[in-house]
């Protein structure tokens, strides 16, 4: 039996809502951008949270608006993640699919770029020569030029030429990117809506400050590194890039990470509801763990030194736990200090 823990001061509740959210991002004037992924039905996918605390669609209703046929034209089809960009744009990631497993819909996944002040929708490539049927778009990262992004369903990564827009698929089906053991959450096996295990392919990733890593992983762990170079040159063989993989650290069931421009990198823990530390030399270390944290997701690291953790309660929902829903509402976002702040290379 695990020892029970109690909840830890340090972490401190920010804001509230009757949906499950997954990812937060904030500007450097103190706006804060979320995303709901519809684990619990349906609704505005990217919100802002004003003053008052209600949040608002964004950048308006028609992007959010809710449709049957999940027509992309001029609407998300499925949001699984965004963040504030080293331009001080959002950048806002379509997965383009319903769901883990579901056909990808034609002309969905997406990497939309949003200028905040106007929520003018600038620029939306289009990631679909990088994809296959069964693929579902994850979560993005920078490095200059150049933008990484995970593929869950289709396990690998898209390298993306933010300057023209070309994107290719690399690590194809490399074990790396392939999850190959259960996801585990609060001490149980996750399982679909259908009871089936679930196997949540290439997810979390982070740049190193200096750009010369990638680091990524399943979500049930363990993480890996490559030169960024090695994933950047169109010229290098596939079967080069794929020996170029490092083993970095065996992590756990992972909602989420982020990383400092120490380039420490910090991992959320589904499990055990805690929140790691890994630094250079591959210690761990326990930054807080907390009842509260019921799957800590996208974390997110702002300029103050403070590190934003949605507590998702994605085990709760019905594709997670089997097909019934336990989520205890409301879905909070929590933050706590942590001493560092984010790596130029990674946000404004």
């Amino acid at each position: 039996m695990r020892p029970t823990i109690e909840e830890n001061p340090r972490l401190r509740p920010v804001t509230a809502a009757d949906r499950v959210w997954t990812g937060v991002t904030t500007t450097g004037d103190g706006r804060v951008f979320v995303s709901f992924p519809s684990a619990d039905g349906p609704g505005i996918q990217v919100g802002e949270v004003v003053s008052d605390g209600r949040i608002l669609p964004y950048p308006d209703a028609a992007w959010n608006e809710v449709r049957d046929d999940l027509d992309p034209e001029g609407a998300f089809v499925h949001v699984n993640g965004l963040r504030i960009g080293p331009d001080g744009n959002l950048w806002i990631v379509d997965a383009g699919s319903p769901g883990v497993g579901l056909p990808v819909v034609p002309g969905g996944p997406r990497l939309i770029v949003v200028e905040p002040e106007s929520a003018t929708v600038l620029r939306s490539y289009d990631l679909g020569p990088a994809l296959r049927p069964n693929s579902y778009v994850d979560d993005v990262r920078f490095n200059g030029r150049m933008g990484y992004l995970t593929d869950a369903g289709a396990p690998g990564l898209i390298v993306l030429d933010l300057a023209t827009g070309a994107c290719r698929r690399v690590l194809d089906g490399h074990a790396s990117t392939v999850a190959r053991r259960p996801l585990r959450a609060d001490g149980e096996m996750i399982r679909d809506a259908h009871g089936r295990e679930l196997r949540i392919h290439a997810d979390q990733l982070e740049v190193s400050p200096d750009g010369r890593y990638l680091y990524y992983q399943p979500a049930s762990g363990p993480l890996h590194r490559i030169e960024t170079r090695c994933l950047d040159d169109p010229e290098i063989p596939p079967e080069i890039v794929a020996q170029q993989v490092e083993p970095w650290v065996d992590t756990p069931t992972t909602g989420g990470t982020a990383i400092d421009a120490a380039g420490v990198i910090y991992l959320s823990d589904v499990d055990r509801r805690r929140i790691l530390a890994i630094d250079l030399d591959r210690r761990i270390e326990t930054l807080v763990a907390d009842p509260r944290l019921v799957w800590g997701d996208a974390l997110w690291l702002d300029g103050t030194g403070q590190l934003w953790i949605p507590a998702a309660q994605l085990n709760r929902t019905p594709g997670l736990s089997g097909g019934t829903s336990n989520v205890d509402y409301p879905v909070w976002i929590y933050r706590m200090p942590v001493d560092a702040v984010p790596p130029a290379n990674d946000h404004a």
